[in-house]
């Protein structure tokens, strides 16, 4: 099969864990670890979040009296998948001696009409007092929201509408070489009307969104979203918690009202399970094919049915 493996955010930093180099060479061996196990049979291209590099990157570029102004969070998301792709790329390498895997920079395409543009919801950055938030709203334009321990910078996740290296992935894999690239939902560009001419724009595409789009563009059999939780949970946090083992789009979506809410512009909370099952969501209803989304370590269960919420197409007349 081919499959696209949508790391999560907790691939390489669990949660709480500070953002040192060793931490995430560390975590990392259980990263390939668990894709070795699946690299063997099958097609493989990785993609895997980026929220805790970045943020830490955008502080450090924020604070820089170096710089007249801070550096684009395009170019801050291109320096992640460089960071993280090599640690992927040298521990893989090593994990499957003779196996050919390369690390591909790619950029993510979507609309200068996106809604989104206008609607900034997704949090980037360090969180600030309110007095150096409003001194960088003036400074720099930037949008703020405050959030629960102070305020941070909003900035669009437009949809992602293809990866422009998508072609060179498919070639890559027909050589029988595994692929990591879309770090971070990759870097996000739009296209000039005239000149069809890339250019770089201040925003974040959704990891989960861009792995969906690419599993579709490559003609994936299997989308897998690898996180920190064994399954979905409907009415997660609540007296009705249960788990979602088998499932279809449409029930996933009546699951989950309110991880889903604000999918497409509206705010969603960090690090919900929503992005994901509407990523998985998507690319059942757009190809027919198999989805999944469980834990990181159970990767091989998941894909044979053994472990995690599969999601399936619509039975024909149900």
């Amino acid at each position: 099969m081919r499959i696209v493996v949508a790391l999560g955010g907790n691939a390489l930093l669990h949660r709480g864990e500070r953002p040192d180099a060793d931490v995430q060479t560390t975590n990392i061996v259980r990263v390939a670890t668990a894709i070795a196990a699946l690299a063997h049979d099958h097609e493989l291209v990785v993609t895997h979040g980026n929220a805790p590099q970045l943020d830490l990157l955008a502080a450090q570029s924020t604070a820089d009296a170096a710089l007249t102004a801070p550096y684009p969070l395009d170019l801050l998301g291109a320096q992640t998948q460089g960071m993280i792709g090599t640690l992927l790329a040298r521990t893989l390498h090593d994990v499957l001696p003779g196996r050919r895997v390369v690390t591909l920079l790619t950029h993510t395409r979507v609309r200068a009409d996106d809604p989104a543009f206008e609607y900034p919801t997704q949090l980037v950055g360090p969180i600030y007092p309110e007095k150096p938030a409003r001194f960088l709203t003036a400074k720099y334009g930037w949008h703020m929201a405050e959030d629960r321990h102070g305020w941070r910078r909003v900035v669009p996740a437009p949809s992602p509408e293809r990866i422009v290296e998508g072609d060179t992935v498919r070639v890559l894999l027909e050589t029988g070489t595994l692929v990591v690239c879309a770090g971070g939902g990759g870097v996000p560009v739009v296209a000039d009307r005239a000149t069809g001419a890339l250019h770089g724009v201040d925003a974040v595409v959704d990891k989960d969104l861009a792995a969906a789009r690419l599993a579709e563009d490559l003609k994936a059999d299997f989308l897998l979203v690898l996180t920190d939780v064994p399954n979905v949970y409907a009415d997660y946090g609540t007296p009705d918690q249960r788990p979602v083992l088998d499932t279809t789009p449409a029930e996933l979506r009546d699951a989950l009202p309110h991880c889903l809410e604000g999918v497409g512009g509206t705010p969603i909370a960090h690090q919900s399970m929503g992005p994901k099952a509407e990523a998985a969501a998507r690319f059942v209803e757009n190809t027919g094919q198999l989805a999944a989304i469980g834990a990181l370590d159970a990767a091989y269960e998941i894909v044979h049915g053994r472990s995690g919420t599969l999601v399936r197409p619509d039975l024909p007349g149900a």
